[in-house]
């Protein structure tokens, strides 16, 4: 959630479509619009102690089904990419706002 929350940072405008292996994930706020605009689930996890964050995601390969119902809605999206291969990476995948 840091790497998230330091890329939402840059771009607080904008949902931001945090690209998580084979998923585009929102979180909190973001989480919360883009499953009205889109009609898909929302859920929760635990993000630490007793707190929980609201999530809603969608497949990578669906992004030209979604991203333009979130266009028309009016919304700025940030599109995050990961920037390497998970394979390879040591630690945290890299990851980067490539289409705004």
């Amino acid at each position: 959630m840091k790497q998230y929350n330091a890329i939402k940072r840059k771009h607080p405008d904008a949902i931001l479509l945090f690209r998580v292996g084979d998923f585009y994930e929102t979180f909190s706020e973001d989480a919360i619009r883009a499953s009205e605009i889109l009609g898909i689930t929302l859920t929760r996890r635990a993000n630490g102690a007793a707190s929980f964050v609201e999530l809603a995601g969608f497949p990578h390969h669906a992004l030209d089904t979604y991203l333009p119902k979130l266009v028309r809605a009016g919304q700025r999206v940030a599109i995050c990419e990961q920037l390497e291969d998970p394979k390879l990476a040591k630690t945290i995948v890299k990851r980067g706002v490539t289409e705004l």
